[in-house]
């Protein structure tokens, strides 16, 4: 029979080094429990290095995962191609930064940040922003306006107060008579502006209103803000509502005609949308009002097949020999699956960041619409939408190469809730027995990973020593299991990341991989 294989990214789940808060650990997997104890495995390295990132203290992410995932290569990524740009000086004499400011200088008009306000190095880094305010005054822009996400979710879930001193701190350096830096607006990330896959237009529209219209509750100061949201709600950082920083009654920071916005994050997902509410002229998801005539530019561009935005700081990784391209050029079949929340993540980010296909006729994509409730309420998602799919898909036996994602292990765990992330997790244990049955009756290897770790780290020790809620990604390794009931496979010793599984897959189906690809981990 011919070899097929089927792929399943087990997203966010991870093997715990610490044994605090594993609500993988924790978790009734009696399916995974038997694929580790009587199938090939092995443990791969899903952050730092092994995905692109600048050091091995930056934790993995979906995006840079999948991208390693799909084109078995490393490439600089995210805060490290920033890094980069900005230490070579190359993103300060980039044709966009010039006319980013000097927009603000012919004008005598105000550039604006807009983007992630921590260190977490995900989406964003506070160190770009400085750098680039910094820059700015030297630059001779004689006004800055930051609009700030909080963020409690790549970082510690109530850290806001300490990025927002840091920024306070270097926008007072700069402050003189030929220069005025303020914050302007802000909120939690999960509330306001950083939507993605266009499932909650509200959230773009809320950061609409605020940063560009200055519409919204008014506070002194970012701290004030944070402070007052925490005791009246009680929530963390991620889920604090919007705020407009005002003097006197009046908006310090509303966005206007001749003024420069720079939407400072380097991840896209979460950056799209409101790009698309600044560069496009047709935006029938919700009323911009009055939209302001500015100089727009994104750190990277996003989304490269909708040249969005038009104006970007740094070129991103120009990723090339994908898996899909292998497949292709020998005439496989594809399909891939997987809900909204993570849709784009087994087509966009594992196509090299493309948005379109290799092939329409080899090339099959389905997405499951997500719930639009807080993943806690429904922990298992659409797990049970996206099995069924799948056993429909296998059955038909029309695929080479099938490819899902199940986002619950992230997704839920990013809440913080450990009983809601353990519901999660047991719910992709479940759909992993169904599966296993039709790749038993329809010749499909199953193999089985994870694109970083999450819900393994679900707590961790404050400075005091004292346990709180994590939920950012963590550092931790992920599975690799190869199932398949008809051949034994051995796999290599050694230090493997998840660019190491392209290769193998190719290796399954007997193809020969491009020469630039990291090794295939089979054991011959």
């Amino acid at each position: 029979m011919k070899k097929k294989v089927l792929l399943v990214v087990m997203d966010g789940i991870g093997f715990s080094t610490s044994g605090i808060g594993d609500a993988v650990g924790t978790a009734n997997t009696p399916v995974l429990d038997k694929l580790l104890a009587n199938y090939p495995n092995v443990r791969l390295k899903a952050h730092g290095d092994a995905v692109g990132l600048p050091s091995d203290d930056d934790m993995g992410n979906s995006e840079v995962g999948h991208n390693a995932l799909g084109c078995g290569q490393i490439y600089s990524q995210g805060a490290k191609l920033v890094n980069e740009s900005i230490s070579s000086g190359k993103m300060y004499v980039s044709d966009s930064w010039k006319e980013i400011t000097e927009n603000c200088v012919t004008n005598n008009s105000t550039l604006h940040f807009i983007g992630l306000l921590s260190d977490g190095n995900v989406h964003s880094n506070i160190a770009h922003l400085i750098s680039m305010i910094n820059q700015a005054k030297k630059d001779k822009v004689s006004k800055v306006r930051a609009h700030i996400l909080l963020d409690g979710r790549d970082v510690p879930a109530t850290s806001a107060l300490e990025y927002i001193q840091q920024l306070e701190d270097a926008l007072a350096a700069c402050n003189d008579a030929s220069f005025d830096g303020k914050i302007a607006s802000g909120g939690g990330r999960m509330k306001v502006t950083m939507d993605r896959y266009q499932a909650e237009w509200n959230m773009v529209k809320i950061g609409w209103d605020t940063h560009v219209l200055g519409l919204g509750k008014q506070f002194a100061t970012a701290a004030e803000a944070v402070e007052s949201y925490r005791a009246e709600l009680g929530v963390i950082d991620q889920d604090l509502p919007a705020f407009v920083i005002a003097k006197d009654g009046a908006p310090v920071g509303k966005i206007a005609d001749k003024d420069s916005v720079i939407f400072f994050n380097f991840r896209g997902d979460r950056a799209i949308e409101l790009s698309m509410a600044f560069d496009n002229d047709e935006m029938p998801y919700f009323d911009r009002g009055s939209r302001p005539d500015v100089t727009f530019a994104g750190m990277l561009q996003y989304d490269g097949d909708l040249k969005l935005p038009k104006r970007f700081l740094v070129n991103p990784p120009e990723i090339t020999n994908t898996l899909s391209e292998l497949l292709i050029a020998n005439k496989l079949t594809q399909y891939a699956v997987s809900e909204t929340q993570k849709y784009g993540h087994v087509t966009y980010f594992w196509n090299g960041n493309k948005s379109g296909k290799f092939s329409e006729t080899l090339e099959t994509y389905k997405e499951i619409p997500s719930d639009r409730v807080s993943f806690d309420e429904r922990p298992w998602m659409k797990s049970a939408d996206i099995t069924d799919d799948l056993l429909a898909v296998l059955a038909s036996e029309k695929y080479d190469f099938v490819r899902c994602n199940y986002p619950n292990g992230d997704m839920v765990g990013h809440t913080g809730s450990m009983d809601a992330t353990i519901v999660g997790v047991e719910s992709v244990d479940l759909s992993l027995a169904r599966l296993m049955k039709v790749c038993d009756k329809h010749g499909y290897i199953m193999v089985i990973t994870a694109d970083h770790g999450n819900a393994d780290e679900m707590a961790e020790k404050n400075k005091k020593g004292e346990l709180q809620i994590r939920t950012a990604h963590s550092l931790n390794p992920v599975p690799f299991i190869i199932y398949d009931k008809t051949t034994t496979y051995s796999l290599k010793e050694g230090a493997f990341g998840l660019a190491n599984v392209a290769p193998t897959v190719a290796e399954i189906f007997g193809l020969t991989p491009p020469s630039c690809w990291e090794a295939s981990m089979l054991q011959k």
